[in-house]
């Protein structure tokens, strides 16, 4: 892998400058739950303001991965990814689901998109990462116009600086 630059596989510009290297974090557990899988909280904003979220778990194994696009009032949005199974009942809002907002809100300010990625874990937020190209900009969704509608939230600028 340190010799793979991910620029070539799907054309995302922000990879293709990068030098390979390993990176370690610490092990998240939630203590409140344990042995829960962790739920990922993905803010996709749009020049500073969240627009809607997914919400995701179980990522280690793709056929058990849950994913559901949800509103920023959490409720189903009216469209869903084609490539992974939705939530058959919603996980609850998180506590920290209004200091979420916040923090994209923060973190998207002056990008015309970015997808802002946290966890809450023992009931703090924590930042996972900034998603520019979320699926190489090829996700799927089972609404035909929301590809359009999507795009429609962005606003790009005349000349990037």
């Amino acid at each position: 892998c340190l010799k793979t630059n991910f620029y070539w596989h799907g054309r995302e510009w922000q990879y293709k400058n990068i030098k390979p290297r390993v990176m370690a974090e610490k092990y998240l557990e939630d203590q409140s739950t344990p042995g829960a899988q962790m739920i990922d909280y993905k803010f996709f904003c749009f020049d500073g303001e969240p627009g809607f979220l997914y919400v995701s778990q179980g990522f280690e194994n793709p056929h058990s991965a849950r994913v559901s696009f949800l509103t920023l009032d959490w409720q189903k949005a009216d469209f869903q990814r084609t490539d992974y199974k939705k939530f058959d009942k919603i996980p609850p809002a998180p506590s920290g689901l209004e200091e979420m907002k916040y923090v994209s809100r923060e973190l998207s300010r002056g990008i015309p998109f970015v997808r802002v990625d946290l966890y809450q874990v023992n009931g703090q937020v924590l930042f996972s990462e900034l998603t520019f190209t979320p699926c190489g900009g090829y996700m799927t969704f089972d609404n035909p116009t929301s590809d359009l509608m999507l795009g429609n939230m962005i606003n790009l600028p005349e000349k990037m600086p």
